[in-house]
């Protein structure tokens, strides 16, 4: 990393830091349930931050790689493109040619980030489904996202930027990528129903179970309580944030090789992720009680993994020599998520009655959690 890329990215880190903490209440610790109002606040808030960097990344994106002559653009523009000839490159005009590689990059940022907040619906289906399985009170999952998505943070650093590794050096390994998510795609189009979450057999718990003292009912808001002989045990609640941990491993297993179908530069798709996932706590209490309005939009995700994966497959003998440009992908997303949503207006869900989880309403809690012995 050199000297330039150092300091642009220490100051992406910084300012999403400061922005976290302003989200997550950093004046404000008291547990409250976030409102329809406030998470919609806060969801518009990092759209605009996505935006805002668009902007940067348009006007200042060449300062990433630290590019300050021709010969080190040629080189990113062959090292990061599927196709060189997105840019349009003229060594006789080093900043128009560098105005076009910023353009490019600012439009690839746009579509993987748009590509990741689509694929994050999925994980919100999921983390709905492990909040009622585990009969977590409303009023604390803020805390546990909180922890969860500071956890997927350093995950999705540390897999993005080995994939790229892998991907420099064995480009085959895009195809296996292609592949999987081709599987991943049609697995979510003909599994219509979530499976529900068994809280005595799930592998995270069987694992605590094992190797720690966990404590059978919630404590509040503790992820840690020591018993009356001062031995240490966890609570059911750090067990739903290491699940929620787990989950978005196995989330990004198929969202980050789809966001490099976009773009190879690992400092993009390590931003693209990053305002995806800052959005996804606020998106989650934005969208968790609307969300079965749009029940064709999984089936929309699908076809979009399924699309993303042909790309990758496809891209350089099929796609390529017929015109395909990577900015087309923007324009496909687009399409399939307006067709998910319009189709789901169109066409409203049956009604069903749904059992729900009941809570105390008292200051302790009522729901235990089965712990294996």
């Amino acid at each position: 990393m050199g000297y330039n890329e150092f300091f642009f990215f220490l100051g992406f880190l910084l300012f999403i830091f400061t922005m976290l903490m302003l989200d997550l209440g950093l004046f404000n610790r008291k547990q409250h349930v976030i409102s329809f109002k406030e998470a919609a606040a806060w969801s518009f808030v990092w759209v605009v931050c996505a935006l805002v960097f668009y902007t940067i990344l348009l006007n200042y994106g060449h300062l990433i790689h630290g590019i300050d002559n021709f010969k080190e653009l040629d080189k990113i523009v062959l090292e990061y493109l599927d196709d060189p000839e997105d840019v349009t490159l003229n060594p006789n005009d080093f900043e128009a040619s560098l105005a076009s590689y910023r353009s490019n990059m600012a439009i690839e940022f746009i579509t993987g980030y748009l590509l990741e907040y689509s694929l994050s619906v999925d994980n919100i289906f999921v983390i709905i489904l492990i909040f009622t399985s585990f009969g977590v009170r409303e009023k604390y999952y803020k805390k546990v996202l909180m922890w969860g998505i500071l956890g997927a943070v350093v995950m999705r650093f540390i897999f993005i930027f080995v994939g790229s590794a892998l991907i420099h050096n064995f480009h085959f390994i895009l195809y296996i990528f292609g592949g999987f998510l081709i599987i991943s795609g049609a697995k979510m189009f003909f599994d219509k129903e979530d499976e529900e979450i068994d809280t005595e057999k799930n592998p995270i718990v069987r694992f605590a179970s094992r190797y720690f003292t966990v404590i059978p009912r919630y404590v509040n808001d503790k992820f840690f309580v020591r018993n009356r002989q001062g031995v240490f045990m966890i609570t059911p609640l750090f067990l739903v944030v290491l699940i929620i941990e787990f989950t978005d491993l196995l989330f990004a297993v198929d969202s980050v090789p789809a966001v490099f179908a976009v773009t190879k530069d690992p400092y993009i798709v390590f931003f693209s992720n990053i305002f995806a996932i800052m959005g996804l706590r606020s998106m989650f209490f934005f969208l968790s009680n609307v969300m079965h309005i749009f029940h064709y939009l999984k089936t929309g995700l699908a076809f979009l993994l399924m699309f993303i994966g042909v790309k990758m497959i496809a891209y350089e003998n099929v796609l390529k020599p017929i015109g395909f440009k990577s900015h087309y992908s923007l324009i496909v997303i687009l399409g399939i998520l307006a067709i998910s949503v319009i189709a789901s207006l169109l066409f409203p869900p049956k009604k069903k009655v749904h059992g729900a989880a009941t809570q105390a309403n008292d200051g302790t809690e009522a729901t235990s959690v089965q712990i294996e012995k």
